[in-house]
């Protein structure tokens, strides 16, 4: 008890109520201390569920209580079981679910003044016992809470069905699932799966129609074993994709000197502590012989680019070409310009690759980065055509890796093992990219808001002419800009004309998809240029647009939209210190079902940085099971992107621990 109190005061550490972490023992928590507190600094999914703390911190009891809330801690009169917690005052009674002993922790004002281990003690029996069952209810309040009647579910031993509600029986509560007639003509067969079970359903996610089994059939064991056996063996694939890059050695890049000093201090904002930690992060990484496989995660506006700016330049200024890959003419347009501007002291050269560029430039810029010519590229998937060959690629920075389609990451893989690579995620994370938590890859969060960011006030209403009116006026009259959202192009030209009639003081600009090259990059460059305050166009607006003084979006038939396509437009506005407004519009006809949960979820992530918290509700995954490959985007059909995660993630660590048995 002694020794475990002076550690405890030292530092403590309070784990989340996760699975995970719930089925842990203590043992595992003791000997892995050190670890999870050096992935609580560089991976977002450890920062968000464990929380540590020392006497003499500095920190708010209001913040303190709202992260004990966030973690999952039930606040109770006096706390007496793991998971719990209690206040008086300004002291908190807290029972770890990684420690077998409650905590006393005691502030004066902002400050942890002391922190003791209180008298009580519980076995570890006892203890996984009272947790499991929190495990139980909690994944019985999760599903029971998401899931709609008519939604897609997954039963670990019978396969895919259809949910159809909750009923009771005997006073116990029975989750409902619907399955495929046993024969042509019969009514389907329903399985009643009691709340001690529901542990074996999750909700299906996927991204086709899904095939319905027949109970008792031997369709689902099949394809879950064939699909098991697949996934070994690409988890083996995955692993010595990953063990070549461990052993793979480059010339390391040498240490900054005063002309990447010099670039650093012409930024003209304040960096955030999360951006020089990932610069910091980044640097160490080129610095080493191992080459780099980093993935920096953040809001929209939170800098990711002036990080992969800093990393382009590192590289470049060492005599190695850097490419920039993205996945829209728009964003590839506009990181060129950004470059442009931040490089035009310094003697570098640059070029853009896509689209947009005549044929004839187009060739010009092969030939020169084939002859070492250019020392920064940047392009769209044209980058990955086969005449485009580099003398001395030394980084690839990869904007928006999700949105990539399955050929173009198969292209990508020859990479892997050659260069430095910096993935950029500005949309919340999606669960595709799951197994680059396994510690395979390396991850950094941008969480913190550049200084003087407000969020943005975000009202769902049903279509309204004045109301739009009065937005589109009230914004011009501070001089801002608008984002008109319509995402039908047969009919934005005369939605355009509507609004000129609505506000005839509004210069209005049109951009979409089918417009030809030249009219596109014009139509953007004028509205940049502010020769337009209103800008109506499709969802081609979601990447690629930072313009400081729009600062009021307005979306029409916001319910067709994914809630992460949702959040990532929203975030192209407020990208100033003025305040910002988005406006999403729904049809006459009643708002329910998905729909509404999604537009209330974007309601309430209007905090900034809620980005990473909000992927976790998002049933529309964009892009998911493309980042493994055509094969395996299969068999997530299949089965469900949650299984088939989580059959991945015990393959994964079974050959981690058969590898290391044999060390």
């Amino acid at each position: 008890m002694k020794r475990e109190q002076d550690e405890t005061t030292n530092e403590i550490l309070i784990a989340g109520l996760t699975p995970y972490f719930l089925e842990k023992p203590l043992f595992w928590f003791r000997e892995n201390l050190t670890k999870i507190k050096l992935s609580a600094k560089t991976q977002s999914w450890w920062r968000n569920r464990t929380l540590f703390l020392k006497k003499d911190q500095k920190i708010a009891l209001s913040s303190f209580l709202r992260r004990l809330d966030e973690l999952g801690y039930e606040k109770v009169q006096k706390n007496s079981l793991p998971g719990e917690f209690s206040r008086l005052g300004g002291t908190i009674e807290i029972f770890p679910i990684n420690s077998g002993c409650p905590l006393r922790i005691e502030f004066f004002g902002n400050r942890i003044e002391n922190v003791a281990v209180l008298p009580k003690e519980i076995g570890d029996e006892d203890r996984l016992l009272i947790l499991n069952r929190k495990i139980g209810s909690k994944k019985k309040a999760e599903l029971l809470k998401n899931l709609l009647p008519g939604d897609y579910v997954v039963h670990v031993d019978h396969g895919i069905g259809i949910y159809r509600g909750i009923t009771v029986q005997d006073g116990t509560n029975y989750c409902v699932i619907e399955y495929a007639p046993p024969r042509e003509g019969k009514e389907p067969d329903r399985l009643y799966v009691p709340e001690n079970q529901l542990g074996k359903i999750d909700r299906y996610v996927g991204f086709t129609q899904p095939k319905i089994h027949r109970l008792g059939g031997e369709l689902w064991l099949k394809t879950k074993k064939r699909i098991k056996e697949d996934v070994e063996k690409f988890a083996r694939e995955l692993l010595e994709t990953y063990a070549k890059r461990e052993i793979t050695r480059r010339t390391p890049y040498p240490p900054d000197d005063q002309i990447q000093k010099e670039f650093e201090q012409s930024f003209e904002h304040i960096e955030t502590e999360d951006q020089l930690q990932a610069i910091r992060e980044i640097k160490n990484d080129m610095e080493s012989e191992r080459p780099m496989d980093r993935l920096i995660c953040g809001d929209v506006g939170f800098g990711k680019t002036e990080v992969a700016l800093r990393a382009a330049f590192k590289a470049a200024w060492s005599g190695r070409q850097v490419t920039v890959l993205c996945p829209t003419t728009i964003l590839a347009d506009q990181h060129f310009q950004t470059f442009q501007e931040r490089l035009k002291n310094f003697p570098l050269r640059l070029a853009v690759l896509s689209r947009f560029e005549s044929k004839k430039k187009q060739s010009d810029a092969v030939k020169k980065i084939a002859e070492g010519k250019i020392d920064i590229i940047i392009g769209t998937h044209r980058l990955l055509s086969k005449d485009v060959v580099f003398k001395n690629l030394g980084l690839l920075i990869i904007d928006e890796e999700q949105k990539f389609g399955v050929r173009q990451k198969e292209k990508l893989k020859k990479f892997r093992n050659e260069i430095d690579i910096l993935s950029l995620s500005a949309t919340p994370i999606p669960r595709t990219l799951q197994f680059s938590l396994f510690g395979l890859r390396s991850l950094s969060l941008i969480s913190t808001p550049p200084p003087g960011r407000r969020q943005i006030e975000t009202k769902i209403l049903p279509y309204s002419k004045e109301t739009i009116k009065k937005a589109i006026e009230e914004e011009l009259n501070r001089k801002g800009q608008i984002y008109f959202l319509h995402n039908r192009v047969e009919t934005i030209g005369k939605v355009a004309r509507n609004l000129k009639q609505l506000v005839p003081k509004a210069k209005i600009a049109v951009a979409h998809g089918k417009m030809s090259e030249e009219e596109l990059r014009q139509a953007m460059n004028d509205f940049r240029q502010n020769k337009f305050n209103v800008l109506a166009a499709t969802t081609i607006i979601e990447n690629g647009l930072d313009l400081p003084q729009v600062n009021t979006l307005i979306v029409t038939n916001c319910a067709r939209l994914g809630l992460a396509q949702s959040y990532q437009i929203r975030g192209r506005i407020g990208r100033s210190h003025k305040k910002a407004y988005a406006y999403f519009f729904y049809g006459e006809q009643k708002l329910e079902g998905k729909a509404l949960m999604r537009l209330e979820a974007l309601k309430r992530a209007e905090a900034l940085g809620s980005g990473y918290r909000l992927a976790e509700a998002d049933l529309e995954i964009r892009g998911a099971g493309n980042i493994l490959g055509k094969q395996q985007s299969g068999n997530i059909n299949q089965i469900g992107l949650n299984l088939y995660c989580h059959i991945l993630n015990e393959a994964v660590e079974q050959i981690k621990q058969i590898s290391e048995n044999i060390k």
